[in-house]
């Protein structure tokens, strides 16, 4: 049987972790929720694209907080790796979650899906990194990924014993 992701035999799943670009705090009346991304965001998360697809990471699924900040992040990513915004998947889930909910999150990815981009916030993002990485990964900067691969079949079993850590970059490394 020849699947995506098999190599030397193995099943893999790579997970991008990836938090939002630099927030506006310019609009005093806007919810957290609703906060746009500001004029450096909306910078770096293209960068942050371009530097995934120069990494050749091809995510199969996109998966967003709702907030405005973390979905203009995967939308403005998404057309660097030419994956249709239309097809990014917004879940409730990611926005106030802790380490647990991410990983409940990732766990329900379907089997076939390969490469996941997951895209929400701190400091939950850098706790489920952390949690599931098999070294430790320093607090996420905004636009900053990680990257991770597991030798495993299915999502439900990726943990740090089955992952390899691929990078970690952010905007800063290249200005």
């Amino acid at each position: 049987m020849h699947r995506k992701g098999l190599e030397n035999g193995n099943y893999m799943k790579t997970l991008y972790i990836l938090r939002h670009a630099k927030s506006s705090w310019e609009f005093d009346d806007l919810s957290d929720h609703d906060r746009p991304l500001n004029k450096r965001g909306r910078h770096d998360a293209p960068l942050m694209g371009q530097e995934l697809a120069a990494r050749g990471a091809v995510p199969q699924l996109i998966i967003s907080s709702p907030a405005v900040r973390a979905l203009s992040t995967a939308t403005l990513v998404s057309r660097e790796l030419d994956y249709d915004p239309d097809d990014i998947v917004v879940d409730t889930r990611v926005y106030g979650a802790d380490r647990k909910d991410l990983l409940e999150v990732v766990q329900q990815t379907p089997a076939e899906v390969d490469a996941l981009l997951l895209v929400g916030h701190n400091e939950a993002l850098s706790e489920f990194a952390n949690m599931v990485s098999p070294g430790p990964v320093d607090s996420l900067p905004t636009a900053g990924v990680v990257a991770l691969q597991f030798n495993c079949e299915s999502w439900f079993e990726i943990s740090r014993e089955n992952a390899t850590l691929l990078f970690y970059d952010f905007p800063k490394n290249h200005k």
